[in-house]
């Protein structure tokens, strides 16, 4: 089985579409020429901003020609030569005033592949005064998606798409790795309340139940609407080690996903095969 060199981005988008779109190029071109060949973008890396904005820019996925987030993001993927999992951005719904929250996959010559609408929706009045109410303004997602992506070694991998609060709902993770996945991109924008206490031991133990790597990009800092996120943009192997971690603020961190070490774990410690429910 092939090895695969893999990065995680972290950004702390604005609201400014452009600006926040300039700078997912910039680091998507970066982590390719590091050796990158699987790269994950954050949730909301091209917008983070009032509720009414990502109405008026979501767009249609199968547009022709494409609107500006996709095409920005077909011209990185083909640029870096990468793998490029681009985590929510708001995708037209056919409720106009409720757009998809909407994970993308493209190859290394920019096709789009591959499209993951989150289905599971962030309403939450936490402890510090945080007020979320993600299904007043996006539609939820209903499917679990599987694709398959190929290192330069050209072997198919296994690749399952969810974002964010997904991460809370194990029984998605299961689907997905009935479908044979090895690896798993959970894109985020975690409160910095939640983070600090559940974003590490969630994603950990999503990597060990279903004996996945996992990809996860973050969010990091402060943004409109008093908003403040966790970070911590994190690599996760097999066995639930962190292979990779983003420092504080913008940028990326790399692994390498070791498949072959991935198959002796699941040899070793069969859960998958001894599972009873």
């Amino acid at each position: 089985m092939t090895l695969v060199q893999a990065a995680v981005i972290q950004l702390s988008s604005q609201d400014d579409v452009r600006a926040n779109l300039a700078r997912v190029r910039e680091l998507v071109l970066e982590a390719g020429r590091s050796g990158a060949e699987l790269v994950a973008l954050p949730e909301n890396f091209a917008f983070m901003g009032e509720e009414s904005r990502k109405r008026e820019i979501a767009e249609r996925i199968d547009a022709d020609p494409p609107g500006p987030i996709v095409e920005a993001l077909r011209l990185a993927a083909r640029d870096a030569r990468v793998w490029l999992v681009a985590g929510g951005m708001p995708e037209a719904s056919p409720d106009p005033d409720r757009p998809y929250n909407t994970s993308l996959l493209f190859e290394p010559d920019g096709r789009l592949v591959s499209r993951y609408r989150k289905v599971h929706l962030f309403d939450v009045d936490l402890a510090d005064g945080t007020k979320l109410l993600e299904s007043a303004a996006t539609t939820a997602g209903s499917e679990p998606v599987a694709n398959e992506i190929s290192g330069r070694a050209g072997k198919p991998i296994g690749l399952g798409m969810t974002i964010c609060y997904d991460l809370r709902f194990p029984e998605l993770y299961r689907k997905l790795g009935e479908r044979g996945v090895r690896v798993v991109t959970v894109p985020a924008a975690f409160t910095l309340t939640t983070g600090k206490d559940h974003w590490h031991v969630l994603l950990r133990a999503r990597a060990i139940e279903n004996q996945v790597f996992v990809l996860a990009p973050a969010q990091h800092g402060r943004h409109p609407r008093n908003r403040q996120t966790y970070g911590k943009s994190l690599i996760v192997d097999p066995w639930g080690d962190v292979l990779a971690q983003c420092a504080e603020g913008e940028g990326f961190a790399t692994a390498r996903l070791d498949f072959a070490a991935q198959d002796r774990v699941r040899a070793s410690l069969p859960c998958l095969v001894h599972r009873k429910i």
